[in-house]
């Protein structure tokens, strides 16, 4: 092989610049670091760029999906009970299943679709039985789930749908935005993906008694981040510590003002980063689309592109290891797809699941897939370089 051909292709790429450095120092000079102005605004910038009412931010998009769920047990009319069924997905980052069963709910495990590595639609009806509560769709690195056709089956069956945008922020489907088909949608703002605050994350809704009970459970279980008037809890303003007064069994999950400042700046440069990306995915299509040995990722509406997914042929499997050594010979990172096949780790065993049917997609996909990074800068020759590395195999 060529010495030209060498590789330095890492998994993630940095989105800073000097501006989200001035934001930190501009924190640090006024001395004010824990949730305030800064939280505010970034939650009223990025629930508008949704076209959703309330966006509460709290410190990664695990505790997203934790206060999200949470939530669902509250609510006045209808809430979640211990042992409810819900519906997930194959294939999705961990802390998807953590947060259900934390709370008691059953896990009732729906496999994937091969070409598009979301929940199967077709699947998810029949699975359907009269214990299932609510309904959690993931769009798997950047690629949208079958939304519409989701929430009108949850509609029909008055089913709550919780949508996981995790790794999807800026994807479209149907003219709109992914993380705006359910009643609570999340989002990560992790280092690695589309836009970073060091750690955080983002729940939208428009449900006010949703987000007000979110918001309570987001800092200690108290009620003085009420935003409305309109507030779901009742304050009774002759006490005078009312603002300490705990009604729910919260958490503190809150980000800081550093968090909220970084994240300001760079959802200003979302659009464009979601714009090179997807020129990116644009060359990994037409790149591989006709490769051997490779599976590519079918595109469902207009994805975000958070990463660029192959799983192996089953005529190629014997050149697995192969390949995986001579990715990491020439500087190739690469690493599982999202989580993987929840079923495949050991935890499984430690959480309430049925299967339904089997999971046959998710477990080849696990065990024969993996994915290269994306990013906002041009990734042309590396993916350019990479095909023509392992042309040597056919």
């Amino acid at each position: 092989m060529s010495k030209n051909l060498k590789i330095d292709y890492p998994l993630t790429y940095p989105s800073w610049n000097h501006l989200e450095e001035k934001a930190i120092l501009d924190v640090i000079k006024s001395n004010q670091y824990t949730y305030k102005k800064k939280v505010l605004q970034f939650e009223k910038n990025f629930s508008k760029y949704h076209s959703l009412k309330y966006g509460t931010m709290v410190n990664s998009g695990s505790s997203a999906n934790l206060l999200a769920v949470s939530s669902l047990f509250y609510k006045k009319n209808n809430p979640l009970k211990k042992g409810d069924e819900v519906i997930v997905p194959a294939i999705s980052w961990s802390t998807t299943y953590f947060p259900l069963t934390q709370n008691n709910l059953k896990l009732k495990i729906v496999d994937v679709d091969f070409s598009t590595v979301n929940i199967d639609v077709e699947k998810i009806e029949k699975a359907i039985t009269k214990k299932t509560k609510l309904i959690v769709v993931v769009n798997i690195l950047g690629n949208p789930c079958d939304l519409s056709r989701i929430k009108q089956i949850c509609d029909r069956k008055g089913i709550y749908l919780m949508e996981d945008n995790c790794e999807s922020l800026g994807a479209i489907i149907d003219k709109k935005k992914t993380g705006t088909f359910g009643i609570i949608n999340t989002f990560s703002f992790f280092y690695s993906h589309h836009i970073s605050t060091i750690e955080g994350g983002m729940i939208l809704t428009n449900n006010l008694e949703v987000n007000e009970i979110i918001r309570s459970l987001r800092s200690h279980g108290w009620t003085r981040d009420s935003l409305t008037k309109k507030s779901f809890f009742k304050k009774d303003r002759k006490t005078k510590f009312e603002n300490y007064k705990f009604l729910l069994p919260g958490y503190n999950l809150r980000p800081t003002e550093i968090n909220a400042a970084t994240g300001i700046i760079q959802l200003k440069k979302l659009d464009n980063f979601i714009k090179l990306r997807r020129k990116n995915f644009y060359y990994y299509q037409n790149i591989f689309k006709d490769n051997k040995i490779f599976h590519i990722q079918k595109e469902n509406g207009k994805s975000s592109a958070f990463s660029f997914i192959f799983i192996f042929k089953k005529k190629f499997l014997h050149l697995k290891d192969k390949i995986y050594n001579l990715m990491s010979k020439n500087n190739i990172q690469y690493r599982l797809i999202t989580g993987g096949c929840i079923l495949k780790h050991p935890v499984i065993k430690l959480l309430d699941h049925e299967i339904y049917k089997n999971t046959n997609n998710a477990n080849y996909i696990h065990e024969n897939g993996f994915f290269l990074g994306n990013s906002h800068e041009d990734l042309k020759n590396q993916l350019i370089r990479f095909n023509k590395i392992i042309t040597e195999f056919y």
